[in-house]
């Protein structure tokens, strides 16, 4: 099929795009500057180049975002734009990438995610909304700068499902061809753990001299994660472990 994805050129899409590639879609790349094999031009942030872009896609992987910029403006102002700019005569399944937590975690970011879902459920297209966990890459990058010389301050009490980015692209290529749910599915990593445990693994690893020191985080934010709201409450699991990422 002819498909379209968003945020080629990100940690996911990266990844997404060959393996779309190899399973033999022809694959379009969009990104603000086109960049990379098969890359087109398309900014979600301005609408510009948004309809050449797009034209013929019989599917859209939305994949961009901008969690260090304004994600109102990207995330779901965005999402009206590209709404707007598919051609609906040639589309077939539009997947959205979201994250597990979106719906219960009081983050602007999350609400911003969550926003732009509920502009795709009423925009009258065959979507899939799939929420998938934190990437172990992006854990990983966390971790690293959390720490704070001999120390690795983590938050007491939250649970996390991390996941492989690899195992990520191959839910979402399935996913593809699967055809539209209408709705919210979820992906996480094969495992629960304890952000604390988790830390206390990479330390090990990545800075042995590091000490983990379990804090306690108040407020509405704090009570979520313990409670469980980064955690799926359905769905599929990847394969690989966060043991196999450190080792890796």
């Amino acid at each position: 099929m002819d498909v379209v994805v968003t945020g080629g050129t990100g940690r996911l899409g990266r990844v997404l795009v060959p393996h779309l590639g190899e399973e033999g879609h022809r694959v379009r790349q969009m990104s603000r500057r086109g960049a990379g094999p098969g890359g087109v031009r398309g900014d979600l942030a301005t609408g510009r180049d948004l309809r050449p872009a797009l034209a013929g896609a019989e599917v859209v992987v939305h994949a961009a975002s901008d969690p260090r910029g304004d994600p109102w403006e990207v995330d779901v102002a965005g999402t009206r734009r590209l709404v707007e700019a598919v051609d609906r005569s040639r589309l077939t399944h539009l997947v959205h990438v979201s994250i597990v937590g979106v719906d219960r975690v009081p983050l602007g970011y999350y609400r911003a995610k969550y926003a732009a879902e509920q502009v795709l459920l009423a925009s009258g297209l065959p979507v899939t909304l799939v929420r998938i966990t934190q990437f172990h890459g992006f854990v990983d990058e966390l971790l690293g700068t959390a720490r704070r010389g001999r120390l690795l301050p983590v938050p007491v009490g939250w649970r996390v499902r991390p996941v492989d980015v690899a195992d990520a692209a191959g839910h979402l290529a399935g996913r593809v061809t699967a055809g539209p749910t209408g709705g919210v599915v979820e992906f996480s990593g094969p495992e629960e753990l304890s952000v604390v445990d988790l830390a206390r693994s990479w330390a090990a690893v990545r800075a042995p001299a590091a000490r983990v020191v379990p804090t306690p985080v108040p407020g509405r934010l704090g009570a979520a994660l313990r409670e469980g709201g980064a955690l799926p409450r359905r769905g599929d699991h990847g394969r690989r472990t966060w043991a196999e990422h450190l080792r890796g």
